[in-house]
C-alpha cells in the first residue's frame, strides 16, 4: 500500500514559529488561501484520505475538496510545557540543558510531553494495519508525524537534522509493506 502524507498549511502559531502541538488552533487566513489552491497529485487523487483529529488537518483536508475520516493515531506529538514557545527562547532560556535534550533525537522528551520516538511507536501500530491492504490513502496530518515516519522509513535517529529540506505545500510518498514498514518512495511532492 502506499501513503501520501501532507503537512496541514499554515496557522497563527506556525507563523509565529511557535511550537503547536496538541493545541487545536484553525488555520490562518495564510493557511486557508494555501489550503484552497492544494490538489494531490494525479496518482493520489482516488484515494481514500485520513486526517489528524486536530482542527488544522481536518480545514486543510477539506478546504482542498477532499472527504476525509479522522485518524486519531495521526495527532500531533505534545510538546507539553514547551507547546506555545518558540525553540529560541527554549534555547536562550535553557542553554547548554536545551542543548543536551536536543542531542538526544529521538528520545528528546518535552516536560509534561511526549518524545519522537513515542510519535513512531504510535504510527508503527497504525501502520500494520494498513500495510495488510493494498491501493493508497491520503493522511493530512503534522510535521511531527511527518518527520516520524521518515524516521521509521529510513532509520534517521534525529540527532541531526534531516538532509532535505521537508518543504511546505508538498506531499511525501511512502510505500508501506506487509507489517506496515515504511519505506520512502519520494518526498515534496508538490501541491500547487
Amino acid at each position: 500500500m502506499r501513503l501520501l502524507i501532507l503537512r496541514h498549511a499554515s496557522t497563527p502559531w506556525n507563523e509565529e514559529r511557535r511550537l503547536q502541538g496538541r493545541r487545536d488552533l484553525g488555520l490562518s487566513r495564510r493557511g486557508m488561501a494555501e489550503a484552497s489552491a492544494w490538489r494531490l497529485p494525479g496518482c493520489a487523487a482516488a484515494w481514500p484520505v485520513l486526517t489528524s483529529p486536530l482542527k488544522r488537518a481536518q480545514q486543510t483536508a477539506e478546504l482542498m475538496g477532499l472527504q476525509a475520516r479522522p485518524a486519531p493515531w495521526s495527532i500531533e506529538m505534545d510538546w507539553g510545557r514547551w507547546e506555545g514557545r518558540r525553540l529560541a527562547e527554549l534555547r536562550a532560556a535553557l542553554g547548554a540543558r536545551m542543548a543536551a535534550m536536543e542531542a538526544r533525537g529521538l528520545d528528546l522528551t518535552p516536560p509534561g510531553g511526549e518524545s519522537p520516538r513515542a510519535v513512531s511507536q504510535r504510527l508503527t501500530v497504525a501502520l500494520e494495519a494498513y500495510g495488510r491492504g493494498g491501493g493508497g490513502r491520503v493522511l493530512v496530518a503534522h510535521k511531527g508525524v511527518i518527520r516520524a515516519l521518515l524516521s521509521l522509513a529510513t532509520g534517521w535517529d534525529m540527532q541531526l537534522d534531516w538532509p532535505e529540506r521537508l518543504r511546505p505545500a508538498c506531499g511525501h510518498l511512502f510505500e508501506l509493506g506487509p507489517m506496515g514498514r515504511p519505506v520512502l518512495v519520494r518526498l515534496n511532492l508538490d501541491l500547487r
